[in-house]
Order: C-alpha cells, then structure tokens, then sequence
C-alpha cells in the first residue's frame, strides 16, 4: 500500500485568525506549505514531513534555533493523546522522590496538574514568541513534547539527555483524539463527523501526525541507541504498571533500591500517578495548564480497548491494515492486530 496521497485545496484562503501573533517568518513559511483541513482548526500544514497549526510550527521554529541541551535533561515524548500527563506523573514522581516524598500530603502533583510541573517546548516554553533562559533551572530538567524525532533540535540528538517515547494502540490514540478535539472546536464549529475524522487520520492528517512516522522516528532511535530512547506501549504499562516504573527509573540512571522496593515506594507512585487519583483533584477538574485546554478534558477514560465500542469492523480492519504495513516491518507491533487478522 502506498502512501496516500494528499493533494491541497489551492482555492481555500488562509484562515487569518490563525495567523495572529505569529513571526513574519513564519507565516512566510506555511504560504508555501500544503495545507489540508484541521481537526480543530481550519487548516493543518505539512511541515518537516508531518502536520501543525501555525502556532505550533512557530513555537517550533523558534526551539529549533534556542532550545541547547544539556546531558542531564530528560525529554518526554509522545504523539497526542497517547498517555503524555501519565508519563509526565511518572518520571516527575521518580525524578523527585528524594526531594519530596511520594507519601508526603503535599506532594507537587496533588495540588498542581502534570503538564505545569513538566512543560512542553511547543506549547508553553517557546509558544507566544516566547524564548526563556531555560540555563536558570536546575539539573536534572524534565521537558516534553509531541514534535516528531526527526525535528527535535539539534542539540537534543548530539547530547546525552534521555529521551522517554510512549506510544499508544492508534486505534484507540484516534477515538481519544476525536473525543478531545470535538470537546476543543470552537461553538461555531460544528463536531467533526467520526467517519471523516477516521478518513484524515488514515491518511495522515492529525497533529503531529502521520502517527506511522511519529512512531517510527522514535522507533528506529531507539532501537540504534537504546541508552539514548526508551520506547513503551501505553497498552503494557497498563498491564504492568510496577514493572514499567522500575524500568523507567533504571533508564533515567535512578534505579530503586532494595530498600525502596521493601518499602513500597514503586507501588505508592503507581498509585500517585493512576489514571483515577489523577482525575478525581480538583486541580486536574479545574482551570487550564496549557492554554485553549481545559484540563477536565486530559481525563477520559484511559481504557485500552475502547475502540470497539466506536469503530465498525471494516474501520478497524482498515485502520490495523495501515498499522501492518507502515509499522510491521519494522518489528513495531501492537497486540490489537492479531485479534483482527
């Protein structure tokens, strides 16, 4: 099966709301860019070989030139919607158990939501034309993001900074991106339909996205470095979240002790970062950690699975064909194909 092919609307202008705040360079650069129609916005842009908002590739073009590394940062990416405020709960509550204690009733991520206490490069540090001294903060610095492998700076890939993948069954990474966007899509905008939302993931066109290339960069990265990428499924640390934690933290040089392991310490931050104790704060119910987001929507269900409840069986067979011949390969793999072959 080729790649699809995705051809741009010439006749469609530029949504000009979109353009607002955004450098001369930029908009420079999406003029020349093919666009297609956005899930939430009026137009998505190819850029470097995968699909933004302007605003985005902005924020982007502008850690690409600023952001320097250092060998003791740890960088966590994913692709939307595939686990990104669990792995930030996660490598926060490692990295920090000997500052602050798991059990402690004040712990940062009882009262601050996950995405203020590890912020992303495109949406916050380097969003609005904004270029921080990022030198300022101490070591070790976690950062995170959803920018393909292929785009990260520079400095990023020559370092020695860890970089922590996780991905997600994209049968089920679709029906949480569509329940996410439709809450996100401005009043006038009417909810995209579920079939033409399935059509443009197929093809590719989703943040971020095609998720096959996402995937892969990180993927093929992580198989050549291993000491440099650690890539998990979504679906296996639901299944095995102890062994997941243990592994996270051996990657990131802060393996437990046996003392640790005795005393529990894995199990409380499993339990600190669950999917429930997560949603049921207050702080993870109100006000927005990144702009235009409500956090209340970061929490749906967290399921694995729940595609069946959504997607018709030809969907599904469709959708796994793609993942099988953009994935397989290359030994990437998720448990949900052989149950569809």
């Amino acid at each position: 099966m080729g790649s699809p092919q995705i051809t741009e609307n010439p006749t469609i202008a530029v949504d000009e709301d979109e353009e607002n705040g955004i450098s001369v360079e930029c908009k420079e650069l999406i003029h020349g860019c093919r666009k297609e129609k956005g899930w939430r916005t009026s137009f998505l842009y190819e850029f470097q070989g995968f699909w933004c908002q302007p605003k985005e590739i902005d924020a982007i073009l502008s850690f690409q030139k600023h952001y320097l590394a250092r060998d003791s940062d740890v960088i966590l990416a994913t692709i939307p919607k595939s686990g990104t405020t669990w792995i930030k709960s996660l490598t926060f509550a490692i990295m920090n158990r000997n500052n602050v204690p798991v059990s402690d009733g004040n712990h940062p991520l009882l009262a601050s939501n996950p995405h203020d206490l590890v912020p992303f490069f495109e949406y916050k540090l380097y969003a609005n034309n904004q270029n921080p001294n990022l030198s300022i903060l101490p070591k070790p610095r976690i950062f995170a993001t959803h920018i393909p492998f292929g785009s990260l700076s520079e400095s990023i890939k020559s370092s020695d900074c860890r970089i922590v993948y996780v991905c997600r069954n994209p049968l089920d990474t679709f029906i949480s991106s569509w329940h996410y966007i439709n809450q996100l899509r401005r009043e006038s905008r009417p909810p995209i339909p579920l079939e033409e939302a399935f059509d443009m993931y197929c093809k590719g066109v989703i943040g971020y996205g095609p998720f096959w290339e996402h995937m892969l960069g990180y993927w093929k990265e992580s198989q050549e470095r291993p000491n440099k990428v650690l890539f998990m499924k979504y679906e296996d640390m639901k299944e095995d979240a102890m062994s997941h934690v243990k592994m996270l933290a051996n990657f990131l040089g802060l393996p437990f002790s046996v003392e640790e392991e005795k005393q529990g310490l894995i199990e409380e931050i499993v339990k600190l970062c669950s999917f429930k104790k997560l949603k049921d704060l207050e702080v993870n119910q109100n006000g927005k950690s990144i702009k235009n987001f409500d956090n209340k929507h970061l929490f749906r269900k967290g399921e694995v699975g729940d595609w069946v409840n959504y997607l018709s069986p030809s969907m599904a067979h469709q959708l796994s064909k793609i993942m099988d011949e953009k994935l397989g390969d290359f030994g990437l793999k998720f448990k949900v194909c052989s149950t569809l072959s």
